[in-house]
């Protein structure tokens, strides 16, 4: 039992980071699809994105030609201090609307 319990906590532990990290990569997935949305309609992206961006999120926004390109990377919370630290990213891409004005990063 007592060289069990720290090798079951340790499964625990990496269990619950890896739930973090899908719902990390959902959060910046979202963010990403919203920011270039936005964007692509000529409003600011990297606001949009903040939105429903997770804690501690960095926003990119690219336009390039007729597409915008946003990239939202953000950091897993581990449980635990032995796990390795993770970063989950989610990328969107639109197309620039016609008539809108140019899209705002």
């Amino acid at each position: 039992m007592a060289a069990g319990l720290p090798a079951l906590m340790l499964l625990l532990f990496a269990g619950l980071t890896a739930v973090d990290a899908v719902t990390t990569r959902a959060g910046c997935l979202d963010a990403a699809r919203e920011a270039a949305l936005a964007a692509s309609r000529g409003e600011p992206g990297s606001a949009a994105g903040s939105r429903y961006a997770p804690a501690g999120a960095d926003i990119t926004v690219t336009v390039a030609g007729d597409r915008v390109i946003v990239t939202v990377r953000a950091p897993v919370r581990s449980f635990g201090a032995r796990l390795p630290r993770l970063s989950a990213s989610g990328t969107a891409v639109a197309a620039v609307e016609p008539g809108a004005p140019g899209p705002h990063p």
